[in-house]
């Protein structure tokens, strides 16, 4: 049985398969254990689904640099079936509420997919429902060396900071009568994990934050970590493999964190402003949420450092910086994705509306991470530390939390600093106040940014076409004057292949008027499954080739669920795309050719797009015969612009 939502990345999937019964040399025994299968993108597998999987069981290997075996071992994996042959015997067998709770998450997926260009749908996934496959590793490559990647991550770092966030939020709008602000906290950390999938970290995470909740509506803030560390306890005792598994080790540190760090530096901050500001209570309010972010951060980061330099060999100069600059736009990101997944699931457009907000959120955040990035220094590899400097970081620590009773003195020279600037901050508070009221300042910001980002990205007059870069194979995108896109193949990497339409079409725009599929060979097909997916595409052409392999029939499936023009492709039609534009289909024939040295090859779609005195000729992977023909028959080959692959050359 499938024991978990299978992990879809962008050509190839991974299934936890738990075992129940094993065939070998015509021998059957019953077994326990889980497996991890590693097969194609397509067809689907879920949750629940009983597989019989024929195949080979393969010992993990032991990377250079990561101990992939290990890791498989701490979630109790000790075989890898590579690309078996698989067959549904049935389906819908595993627990109902995890299948509700699967189906819901897959279904905010595809409309947050539908609704927003990437990279930002790919971060949206990632920090709303905890499916990170889509980012590009480039990109999380940058989140790592900013410090922020824990931004990413749905783990015990990450609801540590959630948790301190939305207890200050909680304490803005209830105060602390009948401590509604810790159910708030409560309710809002275990709906997250519910959410999110139920994953082992974002459940480890949320038992140790309920527990740290536990203790601050009795009043014994200083006793959650005894009953964390029980917690903890408790997990090993079942689970001894937990104790070397990293994010439970981060987990448990980033909430000993919000117990021991960031009390002290809250008080202290908010002393500090509130000498600045004089009692201004509008001022101060907004000062304080800042505040509060700032101290959850900063503690996170200070007690899992070291971890994080121990495991992964960098540390980041830039990580507070960043994250506090990232961090205050994350509750705008989860709200309003989530509003446009549940929109989406009712009326489609108005979460289109929605998710212009979202991309608005998305785009600051990557933005600001990106630029710290580019930053000199952003971040030291420092290599290989040892254990032991580790453990001296944290008797350090130690030390640092027992003499902050006695900080009086630390106090006096700081407060003479910020007495110095306290001219200039009254300053700009003074400005700030006069600002109209700050209910109405958020909606016009992003309304009159988004007015202006939509301004600057709308077509012009002009005809473009683009040769996407998509590595191996094709995908030309064309844009006409009359706003139309018309996009031809897609490569094999669905990823790369989002990742270049939303660098090329508005981030408004979800529509792609015609697709067109030369050939149904992988390295064409692949992208354009996810393009159907992911836009409204009115039309489809392509050359109706019978070609039996799982992608091309998700195409043909999608094509058809989707209710979307369907046309095949033969030599002598021609697409009006207005204002002179004009597309000739040159080949297939009417009557596809056969016995060639590669008949699929050899049937592509050949096209010509001309307007005015341009013109530009798609060759698709056609080969010397269907060139031949071309030639005998006449075709309208003279061109601008050729366009052919490394292999017709």
């Amino acid at each position: 049985m499938v024991t978990n939502d299978p992990e879809v990345r962008d050509v190839t999937q991974f299934i936890q398969l738990s075992a129940s019964e094993i065939k070998i040399n015509n021998e059957s025994k019953q077994v326990s254990g889980t497996a991890l299968i590693r097969t194609s993108k397509y067809p689907n597998y879920s949750y629940g689904d009983i597989l019989k999987v024929n195949g080979r069981l393969v010992t993990p290997p032991k990377l250079d640099e990561f101990d992939y075996k290990g890791y498989l071992e701490q979630q109790g994996i000790y075989s890898i079936i590579y690309y078996p042959q698989m067959e549904v015997l049935d389906k819908a067998k595993g627990s109902k509420l995890l299948q509700v709770v699967y189906s819901f998450r897959n279904r905010l997926s595809q409309v947050v997919t539908k609704t927003l260009p990437e990279p930002q749908g790919a971060l949206a996934q990632g920090v709303v429902l905890g499916i990170r496959s889509d980012i590009p590793p480039s990109l999380n490559q940058t989140f790592a060396s900013t410090g922020t990647a824990h931004l990413l991550a749905i783990s015990g770092l990450n609801l540590s900071i959630v948790i301190g966030m939305v207890l200050s939020l909680g304490v803005r709008l209830f105060g602390k009568r009948y401590s509604l602000y810790i159910w708030l906290a409560f309710l809002v950390i275990w709906f997250y994990t519910l959410f999110t999938g139920m994953r082992p970290p974002i459940v480890r995470g949320a038992i140790m934050g309920s527990l740290f909740l536990l203790a601050e509506y009795f009043g014994r803030q200083r006793s959650a970590i005894v009953a964390i560390t029980l917690a903890a306890a408790s997990m090993v005792g079942i689970k001894p493999q937990l104790l070397w598994d990293v994010a439970f080790q981060l987990s448990f540190l980033s909430m000993a964190g919000l117990i021991f760090l960031s009390p002290p530096i809250q008080e202290w901050t908010r002393r500090q402003a509130s000498t600045i500001l004089k009692d201004k209570n509008a001022t101060t309010s907004a000062v304080n949420t800042i505040i509060d972010g700032f101290a959850v951060t900063l503690s996170a980061i200070v007690a899992t450092l070291p971890l994080i330099a121990y495991y992964f060999g960098t540390i980041s100069l830039v990580g507070l910086p960043a994250t506090l600059l990232a961090l205050p736009i994350q509750p705008g990101i989860i709200v309003v994705t989530i509003l446009v997944g549940v929109f989406g699931l009712i009326l489609l457009p108005l979460a289109q509306v929605l998710a212009w907000v979202s991309w608005l959120f998305l785009t600051y955040f990557l933005l600001v991470v990106k630029a710290f990035d580019t930053l000199p220094l952003s971040h030291l590899e420092i290599g290989a530390i040892h254990l032991w400097q580790v453990w001296g970081y944290y008797f350090a620590l130690i030390v640092v939390i027992w003499l902050l009773s006695s900080r009086k003195q630390v106090t006096k020279f700081l407060s003479n600093t910020f007495a110095k600037s306290q001219q200039l901050g009254e300053g700009i508070f003074n400005f700030l106040s006069r600002l109209p009221k700050k209910r109405v300042i958020p909606p016009l910001l992003i309304f009159f940014a988004l007015v202006w980002v939509a301004i600057l990205t709308m077509p012009d007059n002009r005809l473009h076409v683009s040769f996407l870069d998509i590595g191996q194979g094709d995908a030309i995108l064309i844009q006409t004057p009359n706003r139309q896109d018309i996009l031809i193949d897609g490569g094999p990497s669905p990823q790369a292949l989002n990742l270049e339409l939303s660098k090329k079409l508005p981030f408004w725009d979800r529509t792609i008027d015609l697709v067109i599929l030369t050939q149904p060979q992988t390295d064409h097909v692949t992208g354009l499954v996810e393009a159907l997916n992911r836009y409204r595409v009115k039309q489809v052409l392509e050359p109706g080739i019978a070609y039996d392999t799982p992608i091309y029939q998700e195409w043909l499936k999608l094509v058809s669920q989707k209710q979307i023009s369907h046309t095949f492709a033969q030599t002598g039609q021609t697409l009006d795309l207005g204002q002179g534009i004009a597309i000739e289909v040159l080949n297939p024939p009417s009557i596809l050719l056969e016995g060639t040295t590669d008949d699929t090859d050899n049937n592509g779609v050949v096209l010509r797009l001309n307007w005015d005195k341009v013109s530009f000729l798609f060759t698709a992977d056609i080969e010397r015969e269907a060139e031949l023909k071309l030639i005998a028959g006449r075709a309208n080959l003279r061109s601008t612009i050729l366009k052919m692959t490394a292999t017709q050359l």
